[in-house]
């Protein structure tokens, strides 16, 4: 494991070259886990999974990202199956400076999975789902991993799972059955929790109600979901999930197409106040 002073000579260094006022959030946690008499005194794990959330959407030089990546891998090497999990979604997502690597990911979601992460579980389900560095998808793998998360209280593996029935994927095509588990996923989500979801489910229920799959076809419904889904999808892609920003595309063109059929059920009468 590497020790206290070898973090604080990569801390020093960085702090070296970098810009406060351009990453003002990094400048001030790296600055906070030196004491008195200027040592580093936090967790590996702990450094690397703090900084990667600090100034979203910013880009990370190069010094920062290679520091971060060997935080990462010193607490893999101490066994933390939080690190291989967070690791292998640096390499998922491919954003802050990371390649995008589909066959990292899926080395450290499997890592961690081994290790008993439920996340990692979760996100080899959507590797096996979206048949990342795959020849195809394997629904079934993905259902297994899926259902996984979602019996021990991920809402996301719920919702995916909401996704599987829609297309019929591995299960029967239950569009019904869809609609009840988005809501249920709605029902019982936290504020942190919709951070994450609550836009991608907002749009599958704005599409559900605009046309009628699943549940009787209502167009303010549509209108109001899309709505919600817009807000939630915004704010992800600003803090730099850019991978949604063709969700966030499709909540403005439902919209719109809720207000045309909303606006097509107004009566034709003309009132004259004059």
């Amino acid at each position: 494991m590497q020790n206290s002073d070898y973090i604080t000579t990569e801390v020093e260094k960085i702090f070296s070259m970098l810009d406060a006022e351009e990453l003002p959030e990094t400048h001030s946690f790296l600055a906070g886990i030196m004491d008195d008499e200027g040592f580093a005194t936090a967790e590996p794990y702990d450094i690397a999974s703090t900084l990667v959330e600090c100034d979203k959407p910013h880009e990370f030089p190069d010094v920062l990202m290679e520091f971060i990546t060997d935080m990462f891998e010193t607490a893999i090497e101490d066994g933390n199956c939080d690190a291989m999990n967070d690791l292998g979604a640096q390499y998922y997502n491919g954003s802050r400076c990371f390649e995008q690597s589909f066959e990292k990911a899926l080395y450290y979601y499997n890592m961690a999975a081994e290790n008993g992460s439920r996340q990692a579980q979760e996100n080899l389900g959507y590797c096996y789902y979206y048949g990342r560095n795959m020849d195809k998808p394997d629904y079934e793998k993905a259902f297994n991993y899926f259902a996984l998360g979602a019996f021990d209280g991920h809402l996301i593996s719920l919702y995916k799972i909401g996704d599987m029935y829609l297309n019929g994927y591995y299960v029967k095509k239950n569009e019904k059955e869809a609609f009840l588990i988005y809501m249920r996923c709605l029902d019982t989500m936290t504020d942190d929790a919709a951070k994450i979801f609550a836009g991608p489910v907002y749009l599958r229920l704005g599409k559900m109600f605009l046309n009628g799959i699943g549940v009787e076809q209502n167009y303010k419904n549509a209108l109001i979901c899309y709505q919600k889904a817009e807000s939630f999808l915004y704010d992800m892609v600003a803090d730099g999930d850019t991978m949604y920003k063709k969700s966030l595309e499709g909540t403005i063109k439902g919209q719109a197409q809720a207000r045309e059929k909303l606006l097509a059920e107004l009566p034709d009468d003309e009132w004259n106040f004059d």
